[in-house]
Parts: C-alpha cells; sequence; structure tokens
C-alpha cells in the first residue's frame, strides 16, 4: 500500500546523466533502499523506501523509459509523510523542495546528521515546549513594574521580589532528581501542565505577596520544563547534532518569550489589566496535552530503565565534573544575568531612550541574535564546542561592556555584535550541561547547574545594583563583573573535553551504547 501524505511528480530529461541519478538510490536528506525494479512495455519501474531518514512515510517511483531518445522523460514520483508538530509550516516548504531536487539537502536549516521520524517528532514537539517554558521564565520580569505600581510597592520590594522568585528553584530540584528515576516524559509532562496552571494564579492575586508567592512556584516548573527539555533532546539527536538541537530550541525559546512581551499590551487596557497577561498562560495547557498525547520516552533512559544490574539508589554524581560546570554556570551568570537586567533602564536613563524606542531597539538587535543560534549551533557541532567559546565568548564579553560604555552607532554596533556572538555561544555552552554525565543522574545534574546559574545571577544582580548606587557607571560596573567570564572561559579551556563528535556513551562510559538509529 502505497504511503499516504504530500506527492511531488518530476519529469526530466531522459539522458544517460539524470538516467544514472534519478534511478540510482538518494543520500541526502534520507538514505534510500531499493524494494522493487519491474519491466514494463515503455521501460523499466524502480520502487524506493526510506533506510534512514526523517519520514514517517516514504516512497519514490522512478520509470525509465527503455532508450534514450531526446523524446520521452524520465517520470520521478515522489509520496512522503513528514511529522513536525507545531513547526511543519516553517521546515514542510524546503523539504519539499529538496525531495524535489530543487534545493540542495544540507542548509542551515538541517542538522548535521541524517534523524529519524522519532527524533523530528520528539524536537518538534521540545519546540513547542520551549516556548511555554520561556513564557512562564518570562512573564513575572515583564509584569513586575506593572504590578508594584498598582499595589504601591517600592523599588527595594521589587528587587527583593525578583530574588525571592529566583530563589524559588529549590522547588525545580526535585523534578531533576524524580526525573532520572521515573523518566523524562512523565515528569516533561507533569511540570508542562504545572508550570502555566501556577502561574494562572497571578491573575487573582489580591496583594503582591500574594503574586510573588505564586510565581515563586509556578516559574520553577517553568525552568525545570527547560532543563528536561534539554535532556531529552541530547539524549534523542545523534551526536553531531545535539548543539544544533539546542540552538533550534533555543529560537522557539525567543518565540515564547516573544509572546510574553506581546502580551502587555493588554496591561494598557486598564488600571490592574496586567492580570490578562497571567491568563494568557492558559495557551500552554494545549502544548501540555499534546506532549502528553504524542511524546515517547526516550530511547537511551528506556535502555537504562531495562538494565537488569540498575541500582536500587541513584549513583554518585562525578564530583570533578559537577563542580566545573556549576562553577562555570555560577560565574557565567554573575555577568549575564546583570547585563540582561539593566539594559532597558541603562537605555531609559542614560541614553535617553522612550519606551518605543527601547523596544525597536529590543527587536532590531535581538532579531539577529537567531543568525548567531543557529550558525553558533553548527560550528559547535562540526568542529568543536571548546574552539568557538574560547573566541567568540571572550569577544561577545568585551561588545557588552563597550555598548554599555558607548551611545549613538557604537551602542547599536557593539549591541549587535554582543548578541550575535553572545547566541553563537549559547548551544555550545548549553549542551554541556547535558553531555558530561550519565544517563542515571543527567537530569539531576542537569538541574543542580541550573541552580549554580541562578545563584550566580541573584549574586550579580544584587553587586551590580550596590555598584550603580555607589555612582559606578555602567560600564565599569560591567567590566568588573565580566572577571567571572573570564573565568569561564579559562575553565573551559582548560578543563573541558571536546564532546563533538562523540556518542554520550564515550563520554560517560557507565552508560551501555544504544543505536538510535536502529533501537
Amino acid at each position: 500500500m502505497k504511503p499516504g501524505g504530500r506527492m511531488v511528480t518530476r519529469r526530466w530529461p531522459n539522458d544517460s546523466e539524470h538516467r544514472a541519478t534519478i534511478g540510482a538510490e538518494r543520500v541526502d536528506l534520507i538514505s534510500e533502499r531499493e524494494v522493487e525494479r519491474t519491466l514494463t512495455g515503455d521501460g523499466e519501474k524502480i520502487v524506493f523506501a526510506q533506510r534512514v531518514g526523517p519520514f514517517v512515510t516514504y516512497e519514490r517511483t522512478v520509470e525509465l523509459p527503455a532508450v534514450s531518445d531526446g523524446h520521452s522523460k524520465i517520470v520521478e514520483r515522489t509520496r512522503y509523510r513528514l511529522a513536525i508538530p507545531w513547526f511543519g509550516w516553517l521546515f514542510g516548504p524546503p523539504v519539499r523542495a529538496v525531495v524535489s531536487r530543487r534545493l540542495k539537502p544540507k542548509g542551515w536549516w538541517t542538522p548535521p546528521d541524517e534523524v529519524d521520524a522519532t527524533q523530528v517528532l520528539v524536537i518538534g514537539l521540545l519546540a513547542a515546549a520551549s516556548m511555554s517554558a520561556a513564557f512562564i521564565n518570562t512573564i513575572f520580569t515583564q509584569t513586575v513594574g506593572f504590578a508594584t505600581d498598582d499595589f504601591g510597592i517600592s523599588e527595594t520590594a521589587k528587587g527583593d521580589a525578583g530574588s525571592i522568585v529566583r530563589a524559588g528553584i529549590v522547588f525545580a530540584l526535585p523534578a531533576a532528581v524524580i526525573a532520572d528515576r521515573i523518566g523524562r516524559r512523565r515528569v516533561l509532562v507533569a511540570v508542562a501542565f504545572l508550570a502555566p496552571m501556577l502561574t494562572m494564579l497571578g491573575a487573582a492575586a489580591p496583594n503582591f505577596p500574594f503574586l510573588v508567592a505564586t510565581q515563586t512556584l509556578g516559574r520553577p516548573m517553568g525552568i525545570a520544563l527547560a532543563f528536561v527539555i534539554g535532556v531529552i533532546a541530547a539524549e534523542e539527536m545523534p551526536k553531531n547534532s545535539r548543539a544544533y538541537a539546542i540552538s533550534v530550541l533555543a529560537m522557539a525559546s525567543g518565540l515564547g518569550a516573544g509572546v510574553a512581551v506581546m502580551s502587555l499590551g493588554l496591561a494598557d487596557i486598564s488600571e490592574g489589566s496586567w492580570r490578562l497577561t497571567y491568563l494568557v498562560s492558559a495557551i500552554w495547557l494545549v502544548v501540555a496535552v499534546d506532549l502528553m498525547r504524542r511524546l515517547p520516552e526516550t530511547r537511551r533512559f528506556a535502555a537504562e530503565a531495562a538494565r537488569v544490574d540498575r541500582p536500587s539508589k541513584p549513583p554518585r554524581l562525578d564530583r570533578k565534573r559537577f563542580a566545573l560546570l556549576a562553577t562555570v554556570a555560577f560565574a557565567g551568570n554573575v555577568f549575564v544575568a546583570p547585563a540582561s537586567f539593566f539594559q532597558n533602564t541603562y537605555l531609559e536613563d542614560v541614553r535617553n531612550f522612550s519606551g518605543g524606542q527601547i523596544g525597536l531597539f529590543s527587536i532590531l538587535v535581538g532579531t539577529p541574535a537567531g543568525i548567531g543560534l543557529i550558525l553558533g549551533g553548527r560550528f559547535a557541532d562540526r568542529h568543536g564546542r571548546r574552539r568557538l567559546i574560547s573566541v567568540a565568548l571572550p569577544v561577545s564579553v568585551l561588545a557588552i561592556i563597550a555598548a554599555f560604555s558607548f551611545g549613538g552607532l557604537g551602542l547599536w554596533g557593539f549591541s549587535l555584535l554582543a548578541g550575535v556572538l553572545g547566541s553563537a555561544v549559547y548551544p555550545a555552552m548549553t549542551v554541556y550541561r547535558t553531555e558530561l554525565f550519565p544517563t542515571a543522574n543527567r537530569t539531576r545534574a542537569t538541574g543542580y547547574v541550573t541552580a549554580s546559574a541562578l545563584i550566580g545571577g541573584i549574586g550579580g544582580l544584587s553587586l551590580a545594583g550596590r555598584l550603580i548606587d555607589a555612582g559606578w557607571s555602567y560600564g565599569a560596573t560591567m567590566s568588573v563583573l565580566a572577571i567571572g567570564q573570564l573565568v569561564v572561559t579559562v575553565l573551559v579551556v582548560a578543563a573541558y573535553p571536546e564532546t563533538a563528535h562523540q556518542e554520550l556513551e564515550a563520554l560517560n562510559p557507565e552508560d551501555d551504547p544504544i543505536d538510535l538509529v536502529t533501537s
């Protein structure tokens, strides 16, 4: 029975070059195998099926005329079904162009490795979940100013509230531990429901402490959602495409954060209408339902759970690796968190930007950063993580410091450079958190490293605020905090292993090898 889905038909010149090309097995976007060859009255018919590739169903039929007569045509028909949840509208057209041979099979939008239908399904679902996580993790920061004005809260109390909500990471850590015992899928689905449901409670806040309490519970569920997403992506993607997957998920996160920003228009309807933005969280329950219906357990966790010698207690973390990654996460966020948090204040107070100008600046500078994500992810997978980090990270930090020191074209140019390079570094830095720990405690380690990063961010925000209040310029303040990124660069270059082109099992000998293609 022929597979359902889309069909592409092309007719080619009946010459020797096209006969050899069209009549041979394809090895580009997919790997084919010949399944049938029959003689017809007019020539020959060849049928190919997918050996390895992203399609749920696939069949290519080639009708070759008996001789090359210059008049008849070679007819190629390809019928396929591709299941990319939520983002099929984006990837469908280029895939169709590749199938019809109108576009080269390898480009910025394709992973370096061949991927199978399960991996395509998982990344699509995780991208939608990343949008949910980013929205949940952004909404309080975007609305806290409206809430404090409504409730008559001081700036000091506002800062304390931000620290309390960040400290709520402790409520996310149990999810990290449980995911290593009962599975990634079950925990991901649970937090995908809990995160928007708890966040929605902010709409009913009768006072500011209630709002802070609800977000101290809701935001950690969004954080848990984010780090479990990262673990699933690392465990499901092939060895040369893990950083690529992180870059794709980061772009989806940007869309989710953008939904949070756009929802701020609801806060202008009337006094107290900022509460409506929290009700927007309900849309992410649709994603949670889809995850519950279609997301499979990772094949690596399933293999680990099936081991007859699986220990009854969680194995001890590799203390050296954990200390290294936790230190890097802490030191890096000492700089990153304040640079992000104080950007709008700097633009408003020092460069006299209006609210509209700040919004335009964010769009024009932030949008090109997506280029950095894709290029950085591909470079990290092809040429190595450490090479990218050792160059792009320090240059991006210098660009951020310059952006906090100059106005005019310098501000725009340095901000753009910092955004592109910082985004390029992100996939390489983030993927390390999941690569350097075995399946049995990968999620737990990732959760703890994330907590270390948030603690570093709290410290950086506190120090930056005090330095600025003491009369330090923004540029000087960022220069001091940049010492943290210097520590990060040195540790990565001197102590991090190169993980590109290596299976997770080679990096973590505790795990049994698993073949994701044939499993």
